[in-house]
């Protein structure tokens, strides 16, 4: 397992209990060299982020028991693929993301001045 390091470089916090979410199901965006879809942003899912993302083919929707897998509504806090997170910010529908709960291994992928644009947790 990587280290518990947020974009920050400070420990990851937390990002969903309820959902119980992140790659382990650990509530944090924890990520290892298994999770290839790098579940590494912490993010609050919109009504319109989860249309897209079924109509792009990954329906966080509905609940999947055998992944240990809720279903999602919007207002949840869930870890994003950050590939995915990406992919809905090229199409305008990027959901609001919790930088200090967002794995640093995130930035392999998508920019850190691009995820404070989106930032739900700035001051």
């Amino acid at each position: 397992m990587h280290p518990s390091i947020n974009v920050y470089g400070e420990p990851l916090e937390v990002c969903s209990e309820n959902p119980r979410t992140g790659f382990f199901r650990d509530c944090c965006c924890n990520t290892s060299d298994l999770d290839f879809g790098s579940h590494t942003v912490c993010v609050e899912v919109t009504r319109e982020f989860l249309e897209f993302s079924r109509f792009r083919g990954n329906d966080l929707s509905t609940p999947r028991p055998e992944y240990d897998f809720p279903g999602l509504k919007p207002g949840d806090r869930w870890c994003l693929c950050a590939a995915r997170w990406l992919e809905a910010h090229r199409y305008g529908m990027a959901p609001r993301v919790f930088l200090k709960g967002t794995h640093r291994r995130a930035l392999e992928i998508v920019p850190l001045e691009l995820l404070k644009q989106f930032a739900a947790d700035l001051n």
